[in-house]
């Protein structure tokens, strides 16, 4: 198979799959059989935030706007480091933070891997909800440039390298294209991005995904009037009667941060846009029975258009789930330490 060679001096190549990965084919581990427990038990899964024996730091980034607000993450250390590893910076999705079951499973396994890991939570989320006046949305890569320019020097002298889970997917596939070749990380990857953002929300207000959709928009109220969030008493009674997604972004979210609109803000950051312009190694994993995030919008996509997007999409795994047969770790967890190794 002939290879490429990027700017970084490292081999892309051409096509990569499970196979070329040294990957097994996914299939679904009892008794997440189907899309939707693959997806349940994420939602519902659990973690031991203790990462012991690798050890763990509070890191604070402060935003360059005038709000004053502080992002804050959780720098995890592996016990036993191994030479020329990146850092790998974890971004979570919708009404997620750093301990987010599949950011933990996600940073365990990557540190057994001899990786410094960042568990990042975004502006109002998590532990940075205390922080924040303000409040994300896809279009903020802004934070996430004065994330890059303030990690600590000892941490990146082996490069960065960033995975954005749903949402987390969604926002770093658009920082990616803004940046093209000027993108200071070695490589990236997306797992369950929705990389086409009103045919999402349609997607999602489905009657079908009507559980879902109830979740999702609950996460969201509850995240939005938490404490530290500067709201005024006419935003704040529009997010609690929010009917939808959809709503709040109309109502809330667009008008807030200068958008015409929800179908204005889904327009202008919606990934499909960037992602001809990126010029970073980034694989582009999805599961094609996600019922969040429909796979023909994935194969819609003219990959061969750009030789630095690297597709993976597996037949199951639902949204974030990825429970396999072959492994008690998460298959999509496999696949990124592959895609690592492959390209760093």
């Amino acid at each position: 198979m002939r290879e490429r060679r990027s700017e970084y001096g490292l081999d892309v190549p051409p096509s990569i799959d499970s196979i070329t990965l040294d990957l097994p084919p996914f299939r679904a581990r009892f008794p997440w059989w189907n899309a939707d427990l693959q997806t349940v038990a994420v939602l519902l899964g659990t973690c031991e935030p203790d990462l012991a024996p690798h050890t763990s730091e509070r890191i604070c980034f402060c935003m360059a706007d005038s709000s004053g607000d502080i992002l804050v993450g959780m720098l995890d250390r592996p016990a036993e480091p191994q030479a020329g590893r990146p850092l790998v910076i974890l971004i979570h999705g919708l009404t997620g933070c750093e301990n987010s079951s599949h950011i933990l499973n996600a940073s365990r396994h990557l540190l057994g891997r001899g990786y410094c890991v960042l568990r990042l939570n975004l502006r109002g989320c998590g532990a940075s909800r205390p922080h924040c006046r303000e409040h994300y949305h896809i279009g903020r890569t802004a934070d996430f440039r004065r994330v890059l320019w303030q990690l600590p020097e000892q941490v990146t002298d082996n490069g960065i390298v960033v995975v954005g889970y749903s949402m987390g997917g969604a926002m770093l596939l658009k920082y990616l294209g803004e940046e093209g070749s000027f993108s200071p990380l070695r490589a990236a990857a997306t797992i369950c991005a929705p990389i086409d953002l009103k045919r999402t929300g349609l997607h999602m207000m489905r009657p079908r995904n009507w559980l879902y959709h109830a979740y999702v928009l609950a996460g969201l109220k509850k995240e939005t009037l938490a404490e530290g969030g500067e709201l005024s008493a006419a935003e704040r009674e529009i997010v609690r009667n929010a009917k939808s997604i959809f709503e709040y972004d109309e109502r809330f979210l667009a008008p807030r941060y200068g958008f015409r609109g929800a179908e204005d803000y889904y327009e202008l950051c919606n990934p499909l846009h960037y992602m001809p312009e990126i010029r970073v190694p980034t694989m582009v994993l999805a599961a094609g029975d996600d019922p969040w995030i429909p796979a023909e919008y994935y194969r819609d996509f003219d990959w061969s258009s750009n030789r630095w997007l690297v597709p993976l999409i597996t037949e199951g795994g639902g949204h974030l789930g990825f429970h396999s047969a072959a492994s008690e770790q998460p298959w999509c967890d496999l696949a990124l330490e592959k895609f690592l190794e492959r390209v760093c």
